[in-house]
């Protein structure tokens, strides 16, 4: 954990810090990425996990659309661009040693590729596994394909 984190523990709240020493103690991987979970900012339901890079965070931060890091595309993901299924940012915060990241959004229709509200849908149960939401739209829909 950085010193700046150990500080930040010991602050009082509605303290405010400058944020460029916190963004260069943010704790990338080993490939420059960090996770981000994705929350509803009003229901508090998880959406999804993806990864961000510096640009990506620094781009959702400064616009204020969602902007993640495709891994298999190697290339940011602005989220929505393809589906219009776009999440505006409401709120960001870092976890308490700054290797993890909660988004609150604004989540426009269905989060996952699948044509779920969320990501989050494959129940794991003592003996099965329980699908638990149905799409909200046909994923072929989705990304225009038939």
């Amino acid at each position: 954990m950085s010193d700046i984190f150990k500080a930040l523990e010991r602050a009082p709240a509605d303290s405010q810090h400058d944020l460029t020493p916190v963004l260069e103690s943010i704790g990338f991987n080993d490939d420059g990425l960090i996770p981000a979970i994705a929350q509803q900012h009003d229901s508090g339901e998880v959406l999804m996990m993806a990864w961000m890079n510096r640009e990506a965070l620094m781009e959702t931060l400064r616009t204020g659309r969602v902007c993640y890091w495709s891994r298999s595309r190697g290339k940011l993901w602005r989220k929505g661009e393809s589906s219009g299924q776009q999440q505006h940012l409401r709120g960001a915060a870092l976890d308490c040693d700054g290797d993890t990241l909660l988004l609150q959004v604004d989540q426009t229709g269905p989060a996952c590729h699948s044509g779920r509200r969320s990501c989050f849908y494959v129940a794991l149960e003592t003996e099965t596994a329980r699908i638990t939401t149905a799409p909200l739209i046909d994923p072929a829909t989705l990304y225009g394909k038939s």
